[in-house]
């Protein structure tokens, strides 16, 4: 029996992306009285083949679409704004520069830096294992650090309000209510398939996968991390849809609380007219996926 689709999406400025199995939409609120909403199909390589579908093939597929969709709908937001206070949109130049200086600070931040600690403590720490260990927990500290870094500033705190719409706005749709802002409103705004969870498994991931290589230079182990990477995110993408679809069973529960725990910080209650956004957004994609006769007849669990 085939699986309902798992409707997700993100948070852009000042507004939210939904994602379907074919189309997606995104709803930027403008103005006060005015949300723009676009929408438009998917060209998944998912789609296309069995091949893509496979399991470990089928994430590290589904997390580049992401990325580039979460681009395209970063890019669509800002340029929202831009246009009104009459300065020049980003260029697509513009803004695959800035994707990649982002990408390059991470694998400094989050690849680099823990392996330079882990090889200093070499000196003191003998075992692989441990080493392991502390690479790992550095990584995960890195993390926590920046989130709460960032959580400081103004625009980031709305930022996560409108992710916080996001997952109460799913949950309503998980539920088979109807979608409106009373609805949403009760919703919690912890969702155990977000992607601040899915950051907690791949640290937790990497220090599984990486215990198994021997490397005796920093550029070895900085090499072998680079290459597998999509391995590591293809496992940790595994675990979080299992994990989200049997919430029921208390090993996935627990493995889940972390991430849980991550989104206090990454999520806010939204407010009224924030909820209304991520509502316009999901909408639009189940019109266009209904629209197209491709819609789902069981819900996105």
């Amino acid at each position: 029996m085939k699986r309902p689709f798992q409707y997700g999406g993100q948070a852009v400025i000042e507004g939210v992306m939904m994602r379907g199995p074919h189309h997606y939409a995104i709803a930027v609120r403008k103005s006060p009285d005015e949300i723009v909403v676009h929408g438009e199909a998917l060209d998944s390589f998912v789609q296309r083949s069995r091949f893509f579908k496979l399991p470990l093939i089928r994430g590290v597929v589904a997390l580049f679409e992401s990325f580039v969709l979460g681009y395209r709908a970063l890019n669509f937001s800002a340029n929202q704004f831009m246009e009104g206070e009459g300065e020049e949109e980003l260029s697509p130049l513009e803004m695959t520069l800035m994707m990649l200086l982002a990408f390059g600070v991470a694998i400094i931040f989050f690849v680099a830096l823990p392996l330079w600690v882990r090889n200093l403590a070499g000196a003191v720490v003998k075992s692989v294992f441990y080493q392991n260990v502390l690479e790992g927990v550095i990584r995960g500290l890195i993390l926590i650090l920046y989130i709460l870094s960032v959580s400081r500033i103004k625009e980031i705190k709305r930022v996560f309000a409108y992710h916080g719409a996001e997952h109460k706005t799913i949950f309503t749709y998980e539920a088979k209510e109807e979608l409106t802002v009373e609805n949403a409103r009760t919703k919690s705004t912890l969702h155990p398939r977000c992607g601040t969870s899915f950051l907690l498994f791949v640290i937790l991931v990497s220090a599984v996968v990486f215990s198994f290589l021997k490397a005796d230079t920093f550029l070895l182990r900085f090499g072998y991390r680079i290459a597998l990477l999509p391995v590591v995110a293809g496992l940790s993408y595994e675990l979080i849809k299992f994990s989200g679809r049997h919430q029921d069973f208390f090993l996935w529960r627990w493995l889940s609380l972390p991430g849980l725990w991550l989104q206090k910080i990454t999520t806010r209650e939204p407010d009224d007219a924030m909820l209304e956004v991520a509502i316009s957004a999901l909408k639009r994609t189940l019109e266009l996926e209904h629209s197209a006769g491709e819609g789902q007849t069981g819900l996105s669990a």
